[in-house]
């Protein structure tokens, strides 16, 4: 059977994570869903043009809901923009919407289809996706702080001098304001942050805040962001389709906090093959806990709304 990955919404997030996805061949046939029409069918032959070049053909073809469903994995990008002066409460509450009519057009799933959700905000939803779809929690992720941490990787190796590929560093917790970095885990070619930087100190906070920033920066001059996180979608679809069993932070369901965080997880075709227990210190677990609880504070707000309608 041939490989098939389904990307819900073709703006500019969803091309270029298909246009990721052609450029590193990873599935045999890309599936465009969107009810704008016009749109979708527009990008797919543009992405259609960008399939020249493999050794391996990638289709790019226009689908529906229920096809999607069927197939290996479901990248969803869908979602509507946060209105100036919009709380997140109010976005959640839209974004809910549209996500659980997508889903709901979807089903029934395949039993081993992996849902990656990119749309934000990304935690929450994953969370909701996983209600919504019935299927594993295993199999339901959000491409969480995986981003976040690529760009921690990338200011660190500037600072450092060295190639961001020698460097580990996580951020953990939300996508969002709430994150935070896992400085005690911080090491340049396995050597830890502080025993490989002895004379040239580093300013955390101003790194941590660049890092948490970068994407507002983007948007506020180009008005969003597309090829970072679609090269990590893609990313994560070649771990998932190649069993590779990367180690990747993305967010998945934490049990203690009945959220969905981002801790270091291994990916493969099962999508969470398991959980890496990383041990962070007291400072850090507090920053991590605290990120949990706000982001269940507004998932209470949510259901206290939607409890009312």
């Amino acid at each position: 059977m041939t490989s098939k990955i389904a990307i819900l919404g073709s703006g500019e997030v969803g091309s270029t994570i298909a246009y990721s996805l052609i450029l590193n061949p990873v599935a045999g046939e890309i599936l465009l869903v969107d009810p704008k029409e016009d749109v979708r069918d527009a990008q797919v032959q543009d992405l259609s043009d960008a399939t020249f070049h493999g050794d391996t053909s990638t289709q790019v073809r226009a689908g529906t809901h229920k096809e999607a469903g069927q197939c290996d994995i479901v990248v969803i990008t869908a979602g509507a923009a946060q209105k100036k002066g919009e709380s997140r409460t109010d976005l959640v509450g839209r974004n809910l919407k549209i996500l659980g009519s997508a889903i709901e057009d979807m089903k029934p799933f395949r039993e081993d289809t992996i849902i990656l959700l990119v749309t934000n905000p990304v935690d929450i939803l994953t969370y909701y996706a996983q209600k919504f779809s019935g299927l594993p929690k295993n199999q339901v992720l959000g491409s969480g702080t995986f981003l976040d941490s690529a760009r921690l990787r990338g200011i660190l190796a500037q600072k450092c001098g060295v190639a961001a590929s020698s460097i580990d560093a996580y951020v953990l917790g939300e996508h969002g304001e709430s994150q935070m970095v896992a400085w005690s885990h911080a090491s340049i070619g396995g050597v830890p942050l502080e025993r490989a930087l002895p004379d040239a100190g580093i300013d955390k906070n101003a790194i941590a805040e660049d890092t948490k920033k970068k994407a507002a920066a983007i948007m506020e001059s180009k008005g969003a962001t597309a090829y970072g996180i679609g090269g990590v979608a893609a990313s994560i679809c070649k771990s998932i389709f190649f069993d590779q069993c990367n180690i990747r932070p993305i967010s998945h369901y934490q049990d203690d906090l009945n959220v969905c965080l981002s801790m270091p997880v291994v990916i493969g075709r099962k999508g969470i093959v398991r959980q890496i227990p990383i041990e962070l210190n007291d400072s850090e677990r507090k920053e991590f806990e605290q990120s949990g609880k706000s982001l269940r504070k507004i998932i209470d707000d949510v259901e206290k709304e939607q409890s009312k309608e």
